[in-house]
């Protein structure tokens, strides 16, 4: 696979299943989703409803299949959500995602990550986030790591 194998697309409601499983799959992953992980239906769920609140979902797409998903909130300028299947990781999706939300918000945006998700918070280090502060996550409370991204750094 390269990036250029990779579609991204807006989500319509037939991706939404597809949707939650690469959710559910990659935040199942150790240190990368709550301590009580939702189950996929939660998850398809939570889809639908952000959705009708005004989440822009995307997916990435990879030989017909539904390997990444990005949600963000364009509004408060926010990447809510970035996942890719654990099977594709280091593959080049979760760049192509990142550089869409780069495109859906040039102004900039913030995001949190699980602060025990070492993974991420390095990948979006590595693409010129800057750290802002730890918190708690605003569902489960758990600990988080915020960053914030501004086309002038």
């Amino acid at each position: 696979m390269s990036t250029l194998d990779i579609r991204i697309r807006t989500a319509e409601e037939h991706d939404f299943d597809a949707v939650a499983v690469v959710w559910h799959e990659s935040a199942s992953e150790e240190g990368v989703g709550p301590p009580q992980m939702p189950t996929v239906d939660e998850l398809r769920q939570r889809i639908e409803a952000e959705v009708r609140k005004g989440w822009r979902l995307f997916v990435a797409v990879w030989d017909n299949e539904i390997v990444g998903m990005l949600a963000l909130k364009t509004e408060q300028k926010v990447l809510d959500q970035l996942f890719v299947r654990p099977d594709h990781i280091g593959k080049g999706l979760g760049l192509t995602l990142f550089s869409h939300a780069k495109v859906e918000l040039p102004s900039g945006f913030t995001l949190h990550t699980a602060s025990t998700n070492l993974r991420a918070r390095g990948f979006y280090e590595r693409l010129g986030m800057v750290f802002d502060g730890e918190g708690s996550h605003p569902r489960t409370d758990h600990p988080v790591s915020y960053y914030r991204w501004n086309p002038s750094c």
